[in-house]
C-alpha cells in the first residue's frame, strides 16, 4: 500500500475509470472542481472549439488520467451522468437544532421499508463528514438530474448535471472510503418512480399556446444570450444593444421576467469583455425601448 499521495489519488483515478466512470481533477485537500473556468479558459486543447466545463472534460481514459495527475495530488471527481450513475447522497445534519434529527441514512432505511424494500445493497463510500454515498447505475434512456430533498429530509441526488467525490480522495475533515459491494445495483424501480417528475396534465387550448410562447421565449433568451457572449471586439455593444431590444417584447408579453433578461444579458455582456456599466447603460435604454413599443402582443399569421 503507498503512502505517496499523488499515486495514491492517481490510483483512485484509475480504479474509477476502470470501473467505467469518468473523472476530473479536485483541487487538492477539497471538493472544488481543479479545471479552469469560462472566464479564464485558453479554448486551446480540449477547449478548442468552445469552453468544455468539468462534465464534459472528464473521462475514462488512463492516459489523459495519467497526464492530470501528474501534475498535483488532485482529489478525485466522478461525473455521475456521463459515468451512467445515479448517486444517493444520505448526509448527516449539522448545525445546533440537528442533534435530534434522523440522519440520511436512517432516513432513506425508513422509506426503503415503507416501500416494502430492504436497503439496497450496493457499492457504497463513507464520506468525509460521516454520511455515505449509495452508487447506482441509471435506467438506459433515462435522463436523471440532480434533486434535493426530493427523495426524504437528508436524502440527496446527484446525476446528470452533478459529481461526487470518489473514494480514496482526502479532505481536512476526513477522508472518503469505500464500504461495501464493489459493484454498483442498477437503480431500484421504486426509487426511479420518485425521482422521475410525474407526466404533465394535457393543457387546455389557450394553456398551450401560453406553454408554447413561453418556450419559444425562452429558446429566444438562450440565442440572444450566445449572441452577445460571442461577439467579436468591435461589435460586442451593438450585439447587446439588438438582444434587449429582441428579448425586450418577450418582457411586454409576461413571456419572461425583466430582472432574468438582464442578468442573463448582462453576464453574457461582461463575459464578451465588456464592463458592467457599459452593459447596464445599453440594457437599460434598449429594453425601455422595447417595452414600450411592444404592448400588443401580434399574433402568429
Amino acid at each position: 500500500m503507498t503512502h505517496d499521495p499523488r499515486t495514491a489519488l492517481l490510483h483512485a483515478a484509475l480504479d474509477a475509470a476502470g470501473r467505467g466512470w469518468h473523472v476530473f481533477p479536485l483541487r487538492p485537500d477539497t471538493k472544488r472542481p481543479a479545471l479552469h473556468g469560462e472566464q479564464t479558459c485558453p479554448r486551446t486543447g480540449e477547449c478548442a472549439a468552445g469552453h468544455r466545463k468539468w462534465e464534459q472534460r472528464a473521462t475514462t481514459d488512463p492516459d489523459r488520467i495519467r497526464a492530470a495527475w501528474s501534475r498535483a495530488p488532485f482529489n478525485v471527481g466522478i461525473a455521475t451522468g456521463p459515468s451512467g450513475l445515479l448517486v444517493v447522497d444520505l448526509d448527516v445534519p449539522k448545525g445546533k437544532d440537528s442533534s435530534d434529527a434522523p440522519d440520511g441514512a436512517a432516513t432513506f432505511a425508513a422509506l426503503c421499508e415503507r416501500a416494502g424494500q430492504t436497503v439496497p445493497d450496493t457499492y457504497r463510500v463513507r464520506t468525509a463528514s460521516g454520511g455515505e454515498h449509495l452508487y447506482f447505475t441509471a435506467p438506459a434512456g433515462v435522463r436523471l438530474t440532480n434533486t434535493a430533498g426530493t427523495v426524504a429530509r437528508s436524502v440527496d441526488t446527484r446525476a446528470w448535471g452533478g459529481y461526487v467525490v470518489a473514494a480514496g480522495s482526502i479532505t481536512p475533515t476526513g477522508a472518503y472510503e469505500p464500504l461495501c459491494a464493489p459493484v454498483a445495483a442498477p437503480l431500484p424501480l421504486w426509487l426511479q418512480t420518485i425521482l422521475q417528475p410525474a407526466p404533465k396534465p394535457a393543457q387546455t387550448p389557450s394553456e398551450s399556446a401560453a406553454g408554447q410562447s413561453r418556450r419559444y421565449a425562452d429558446v429566444a433568451l438562450a440565442n440572444e444570450t450566445r449572441n452577445v457572449a460571442e461577439a467579436q471586439q468591435g461589435e460586442r455593444e451593438s450585439a447587446l444593444f439588438r438582444a434587449a431590444r429582441a428579448l425586450g417584447r418577450f418582457v411586454a408579453w409576461g413571456d419572461l421576467p425583466r430582472h432574468m433578461v438582464e442578468q442573463a444579458l448582462q453576464e453574457a455582456g461582461q463575459s464578451a469583455g465588456l464592463s458592467a456599466a457599459e452593459c447596464r447603460s445599453t440594457l437599460r435604454s434598449a429594453l425601455d425601448w422595447s417595452i414600450t413599443h411592444n404592448t400588443g402582443r401580434r399574433q402568429a399569421a
